[in-house]
């Protein structure tokens, strides 16, 4: 089964961000994780990454009319894309809402989602892991 993985902004440049909260793997080595994880799942990922709020819409439209289930670290729009998380709400696959970092002990904004209301579940604070542990949990959640 294929799945869509969304990144969200900046994410492509994690190897000029603060290591002490985003780890030490670059964006390439992220794409690997993840594909490693996902095939050995049983899954197939499509992986994407776009710092256009757009771009990130149009690919939820997709997933949606498509009925993928998605896994999505939107990173800065988190905490204010109501047109993401309107997008989000369309699907009716599962959707994982994923973080390098834990929002929750970082700054007061980012304490918000306006994303979690949408999704099945949020996995934070793991670095890359979390997205191994969104792959269990989208495949526990599809069956």
């Amino acid at each position: 089964m294929k799945i869509l993985v969304i990144n969200g902004p900046n994410l492509a440049r994690l190897d000029i961000r603060d290591s002490s909260i985003y780890g030490d793997l670059n964006y390439g080595e992220l794409k690997s994780l993840i594909e490693i994880s996902a095939k050995a799942h049983g899954l197939e990922a499509d992986i994407r990454q776009s710092d256009d709020e757009a771009t990130i819409i149009g690919w939820l439209h997709e997933a949606a009319d498509k009925k993928l289930p998605v896994i999505i670290n939107p990173a800065a729009f988190t905490h204010y894309s109501y047109a993401i998380r309107d997008a989000a709400e369309l699907l009716t696959s599962p959707l994982i809402e994923v973080h390098l970092s834990n929002p929750m002990s970082r700054e007061e904004f980012r304490h918000t989602s306006v994303i979690s209301g949408v999704a099945n579940g949020t996995i934070a604070g793991f670095g890359p892991n979390s997205y191994v542990l969104a792959i269990i949990a989208l495949k526990n959640l599809i069956g």
